[in-house]
This record gives C-alpha cells, structure tokens and sequence, in this order.
C-alpha cells in the first residue's frame, strides 16, 4: 500500500505525524488545497515524466504548470509525461496521490524554485485523500538535498 510506504519513509525522518489523511479527495490541487485548509499554490504537486529514458520526478507550487521550453533547456529533452501505467510501475503510487516520499529507487527528483517562496507546503502522502505538512527546510532535508530546478510557469 503505497499510504503504508510514505509513513514508513516518513517514520525515519521521525516526521510520520505530518502524514494527513482526509475524509475527502486531495486528488486534485483544488480538492487538496479544500481537505487541508490552504490555498491552491501551497499544494506541491508531484508530477512524473521520462526524461531522456529516465523516469524522474518534479515538485511544484500548486499555481503553476511545466514551462516546456525550460523544461528541454534544463533536462535536454522534450518534456514526456508518464502515462498511468508508467507512473505506478516506476513511483509505486497512482495518479493523485504520486508522493515525493517513499517511491521507488531509480527514480531521481527535482524540486522546482516556485516552491521557495513558502515556508510549508503540503505534498500528496501516498493515495488520493492523503497529504503531508512539511517545511521546505524538512522537504530538502529528507530528499537528501535534490537538485533544484526552475522549469514552471504561472498557469
């Protein structure tokens, strides 16, 4: 259970009381941003695509979407989202609940800048009604320091 594999990763880091599970979908940045009570550009969303074959991951503010010209100036490539066979045989989770913690191994993640301006943001937790307080202190800090990339635009 993919819920099961972000407490654990969670757990590690003694962080595993921010994991949030709502009566309600979080499944969207819209549905998130009502189950947790912020607004829509705190929701950092985890969004897969293959990169030059290589499957990777990109968190972003709420409020903003992949710029693909950056995107092919940082990655050299056009940007390819997964489909959602691809994402659950690399990640491990489903679409709307994909988290950057506790997926599989050989998959490499980036944070993008539009997430600096907050000081917490909240990422899915693993399944479509779950989320995950965290500082971005704590985010950098457990994701043992990702490449931070700037590869959005506003929407």
């Amino acid at each position: 259970m993919s819920l099961t594999k972000v407490k654990e990763f969670l757990e590690k880091h003694n962080l595993s009381h921010r994991l949030q599970e709502h009566e309600e979908s979080s499944a969207t940045v819209e549905l998130a941003a009502k189950a947790v009570g912020c607004e829509p550009a705190m929701i950092a969303k985890t969004m897969a695509f293959m990169a030059n074959e290589e499957p990777i991951l990109i968190l972003l503010a709420g409020d903003v979407k992949i710029d693909n010209r950056k995107f092919k100036d940082q990655f050299k490539t056009k940007a390819k989202m997964m489909n959602p066979k691809e994402i659950t045989e690399y990640t491990g989770f489903m679409i709307g609940g994909v988290s950057p913690f506790g997926f599989k191994e050989g998959v490499n993640i980036y944070l993008d800048e539009s997430l600096k301006r907050f000081d917490v943001v909240y990422p899915a937790g693993g399944s479509d009604n779950s989320s995950v307080k965290i500082t971005i202190e704590e985010l950098t800090k457990i994701l043992n320091n990702p490449i931070w990339v700037d590869v959005s635009k506003s929407i």
